[in-house]
């Protein structure tokens, strides 16, 4: 466990994948070098700060073979009590450079580009590398071969979106700052932005966004002809990805979601989380309105400060050309979003599906 985990609003951080995986490596390369693994050790975070961790031994006759278990803070974090595991050897006379950083069991290969990593090399990210590296010199400037490995990191890859972004055997060694801040949303914006690049690196020009798994599901039942990486569960992050696919020459969009968001997306919300933005009743009215719809489904709408009842009433009552019309409006917003940040000819499909996902509502 790290020495220090800080509070931020009452919460702990915690320790990303690649602040564990350097305090691993150093303290396998101080076993390879002294013969002795130690039972604590301190790296350096991108800042400077300085944190020290407990080291395990998974095997006490293999001094060069280290482990340090992640600790996510109160972060809901897939990996949280991974067991981040290193063994480390002296290059031999093919190995390049200082430090070479190899995939064990557990960790990731990269298999598609758009990640801004060589296909085939471990799912190691920049900052991570630049952390395990400093790390190793700290101990020695001899060159030597680092494996990293993460027991059961493929089944929990499987609950992250790295089959998407063409990784494969496990999880990625990530984090920028070195820390996990609790429920931060920092790690949903990068994974829509990692899975739009790995689409446009494979010369995709079609993208379908969902908010979430039954919708994403839902979308991969209506198009099921696309490749998976077409398929970006962007949560809140609407317009991230739509600013992300104009930047990358993406021209077909369709966006796959509930009422509620796409009723936001209407009044031209792209950031959708509940605590940034409310659903605007006054736009419900005034396309039920202007849809002429029954006196029941405007009245839903005055009523509610949710989109799911008013649109439960409208199907209740057959009025889906007012669910068809806020589709629309929800697509003249996007695509004008597009084309306003990158001169974008595309034009953004929206489509309504129930909340169990299983059904189309409306098209826009």
């Amino acid at each position: 466990m790290a020495e220090e985990v800080r509070k931020a609003k009452g919460l702990r951080t915690g320790w990303t994948t690649g602040t564990c995986a350097s305090a691993a490596a150093k303290a396998a390369v101080i076993g390879l070098v002294t013969g002795e693994t130690p039972a604590r050790t301190d790296v350096a975070l991108p800042d400077s700060r300085r944190v020290a961790f407990d080291v395990a031994t998974p095997d006490p006759g293999n001094p060069a073979l280290a482990a340090v278990v992640k600790d996510a803070g109160d972060d809901p974090d897939v990996t949280d009590g991974a067991v981040i595991t290193v063994t480390a050897a002296w290059a031999g006379p093919l190995d390049q450079g200082a430090v070479t950083i190899r995939s064990g069991p557990g960790v990731g290969t990269i298999t598609l580009p758009g990640l801004g990593l060589e296909v085939g090399t471990p799912a190691v990210n920049p900052v991570p590398a630049r952390m395990i590296r400093r790390a190793v010199a700290e101990v020695t400037d001899r060159p030597v071969v680092l494996t990293v490995s993460v027991p059961g990191g493929e089944a929990m890859a499987e609950r992250t979106s790295n089959s998407r972004l063409g990784i494969v055997g496990g999880i990625s060694i990530l984090g920028t700052t070195g820390i996990v801040r609790p429920f931060s949303t920092a790690a949903w914006r990068a994974s829509v932005v990692q899975q739009v690049q790995v689409a446009a690196a494979q010369g995709n020009t079609s993208l379908v966004l969902s908010t979430g798994g039954r919708t994403d599901a839902a979308a991969q039942r209506l198009y099921p002809d696309l490749q998976q990486v077409c398929f970006v569960e962007v949560g809140d992050f609407t317009g991230i990805a739509l600013r992300k696919a104009a930047s990358f020459g993406i021209s077909d969009v369709t966006f796959v979601g509930m009422a509620g968001k796409i009723a936001k997306l209407a009044a031209g919300v792209m950031m959708t989380h509940y605590r940034r933005s409310k659903v605007d009743s006054a736009l419900l009215v005034e396309v039920a309105t202007a849809c002429g719809a029954p006196d029941e489904v405007v009245e839903s709408a005055r009523a509610t400060a949710t989109a799911r009842h008013f649109a439960e009433t409208c199907v209740e009552v057959g009025a889906f050309a007012v669910l068809n019309e806020l589709c629309s409006r929800a697509s003249e917003s996007c695509s004008r979003y597009m084309r306003s940040e990158y001169d974008s000819s595309a034009v953004v499909e929206v489509v309504m599906v129930d909340f169990d996902g299983d059904h189309v509502w409306a098209r826009g």
